[in-house]
């Protein structure tokens, strides 16, 4: 059996011998070879180089390749990688450039925290000189000090001698891969929401207030600008976590009351999320809730006729009984409703999503809050 074993393996190897491979066998070689020495962190996993003027290098280069099969293996590459590959030549350039690579790394990495909001300020911190003057962030993280050596480096390709000089002409500034490099960066700052403010501070338990965010490579976390409350000045918190992070889930201002369209159909056991401030000079947050049953309600609900009663009930559990903050009642046609001592009540939104019920309860207190 053994002999058997040997001599078909032999008889393969002198057939393959004799085959002539495809050209596309010998380029993906070459393509492997390019990528190990154009890339500064194989050459230093792997000391011992190749030789650039290589009969198989002369003959063949990794712009041979189909434009099929070059776009695939470009799709593969991660922000890094193209950053890497968009070093070699013109040619590789406009294509690692392109939006379409990198739309998709700007929706994996950003797209869950960027809203309506963060694209106009997008737009408008193109149009300001806030880009151009702002210092690149340090950073030791490698991947990220590829991605600012390269933006560097497009700076000097992509500069015409007849533009001003600087960083408004290192690539087209409405690109994808501009925007992604901003964030990345910390750069810009964009407008978001936080869950749970000021390191969970105990009056900002299961809130969720706007803030402005710059990111931090050397930490992967946030740094948050909270508005001016009143008198108070801006707030700032370091270290916000992207788990504490969300898109704005209405396109308005802070301090702009949401007219709620969902008010009817509210019953006992619906999630919300309300509108609250301290006072008019304040921005509102949004606080989580859930309806619950009145007074005169037993909590059965095959008797329950809560949902057909002018007043509805809101509960914040996260308070313990009998703290002013655990129940509140307000009408079906409410709009603002309060007062300076237990603050305003705005507009509602009812939580149809999972995942946003699970987001709150994410972020649920330790602790029963008085």
């Amino acid at each position: 059996m053994l002999l058997y074993f040997l001599i078909t393996c032999l008889s393969f190897f002198f057939f393959a011998k004799s085959l002539s491979l495809p050209p596309w066998a010998s380029e993906t070689k070459t393509l492997l070879s390019f990528y190990f020495i154009k890339n500064p962190l194989m050459n230093t996993l792997h000391q011992t180089k190749q030789d650039l003027a290589s009969p198989v290098l002369d003959q063949m280069s990794v712009l041979d390749l189909p434009d099929l099969a070059l776009d695939c293996i470009l799709d593969l590459l991660p922000p890094s990688g193209l950053c890497s590959m968009a070093r070699v030549c013109s040619s590789l350039r406009e294509k690692c450039v392109s939006d379409h690579l990198w739309e998709k790394h700007l929706k994996a990495k950003w797209g869950k925290i960027l809203g309506l909001a963060a694209h106009r300020e997008w737009q408008c911190y193109l149009s300001s000189t806030d880009h151009l003057d702002s210092p690149h962030h340090q950073t030791g993280h490698l991947g990220v000090a590829k991605i600012i050596s390269l933006f560097r480096y497009l700076s000097s390709v992509f500069r015409d001698d007849k533009q001003r000089k600087g960083y408004a002409s290192s690539l087209p500034l409405d690109s994808s891969m501009s925007c992604y490099l901003s964030l990345e960066t910390g750069r810009f700052w964009f407008p978001a929401q936080v869950y749970n403010r000021e390191n969970g501070h105990v009056g900002f338990m299961l809130s969720c207030y706007d803030a402005e965010l710059s990111y931090d490579t050397h930490t992967d976390t946030f740094q948050a600008r909270y508005p001016p409350h009143g008198r108070r000045a801006a707030a700032v918190e370091k270290g916000v976590t992207w788990d504490r992070l969300r898109a704005a889930p209405i396109d308005a201002s802070p301090h702009h009351l949401h007219v709620s369209d969902s008010l009817k159909e509210l019953k006992p056991g619906d999630h919300i999320e309300i509108q609250w401030r301290r006072n008019k000079e304040f921005p509102y947050g949004w606080w989580y809730g859930v309806v619950g049953h009145l007074e005169s309600c037993d909590g059965d609900l095959n008797h329950c006729h809560c949902h057909l009663n002018d007043m509805a009930v809101l509960e914040f559990n996260q308070y313990t009984v009998g703290s002013r903050w655990r129940r509140t009642m307000i009408m079906r046609d409410h709009k603002e409703e309060g007062n300076e001592e237990d603050g305003f009540y705005g507009g509602i939104r009812k939580l149809n999503s999972k995942e946003e019920i699970a987001m709150w309860k994410h972020h649920w207190p330790c602790s029963i809050l008085e």
